[in-house]
């Protein structure tokens, strides 16, 4: 028989030169008595079994590898979160910033100063200053007199052509909200929409003129005193007309009117 000395495996094949399992020299093995006396204690030193060795031992490789690549792509997606953040601030609030440092103040000028060129009603070329334009900034009333009755005359040949036309945006523009003024056809009281409302083309009235003009002025209010004389087809009309004004929005509106015919 035949042993291998690294596996101790016997084999009866006396053929084989080499272990068939880890290919180590096969050693011849006394026979059967002679491994009896070796059993007893004999002192023969012809057995000498190699020393064990155990297997090596290699440690299977880890097969949960860290992965680097999600890191890297959760770190991307933050600075392109980061960047579209403060492109978004920068769009909303630099505008802002912007129109804060330089405010557009618009200024409202009184341009009443602009009287018709022609009294005649069939005329379509008359001039409607800007009035009702909202200024952030009101300007103070004027105190000049002189100035103040020039404005107020301005303002009743344009008030006696929106009547005669029924220009009911320029009558918006005259009238203050608080107007309060005698009706044409029956007398009774009325305000800024029933004046309006009721308002209607007059086709008689060919021309007319202010006449006997008395200013009083206090403050931003104003009273207007005068005749206003009328030329018809037929003949002609005077009226003695109070007219009361107040100065709101950087221009003169009227609150109130009082109209009675004179005897002729």
């Amino acid at each position: 028989m035949k042993r291998c000395p690294t596996c101790n495996k016997t084999f009866t094949d006396q053929t084989l030169s080499y272990c068939i399992d880890d290919g180590t020299p096969l050693v011849s093995i006394p026979d059967d008595d002679e491994l009896t006396a070796f059993g007893r204690g004999t002192d023969d030193t012809r057995w000498n079994p190699p020393a064990y060795q155990p297997p090596s031992y290699v440690a299977p490789e880890s097969s949960t590898k860290r992965r680097a690549w999600p890191w890297v792509v959760g770190i991307i997606g933050v600075l392109v979160l980061v960047l579209v953040g403060f492109t978004i601030a920068a769009v909303v609030l630099i505008p802002r910033i912007v129109k804060k440092s330089n405010p557009i103040v618009i200024s409202n000028s009184n341009s009443n100063a602009n009287s018709p060129a022609n009294n005649n009603t069939n005329s379509s070329s008359e001039t409607i200053p800007n009035t009702n334009s909202n200024s952030e900034v009101s300007s103070p009333p004027p105190t000049d007199k002189d100035l103040v009755l020039t404005q107020l005359r301005d303002l009743e040949n344009e008030w006696t052509v929106a009547n005669i036309n029924a220009d009911k945006k320029k009558l918006t523009q005259i009238l203050a909200d608080d107007y309060v003024g005698p009706s044409a056809t029956n007398g009774k009281m009325e305000g800024k929409t029933e004046y309006i409302n009721s308002i209607e083309r007059d086709t008689n009235i060919q021309k007319w003129e202010f006449e006997d003009l008395r200013l009083t002025l206090r403050g931003d209010r104003a009273t207007l005193l005068g005749k206003v004389r009328f030329t018809l087809r037929d003949r002609e009309v005077v009226y003695d007309f109070v007219d009361r004004f107040v100065w709101r929005d950087s221009r003169w509106q009227a609150t109130g009117s009082e109209v009675n015919p004179v005897q002729q």
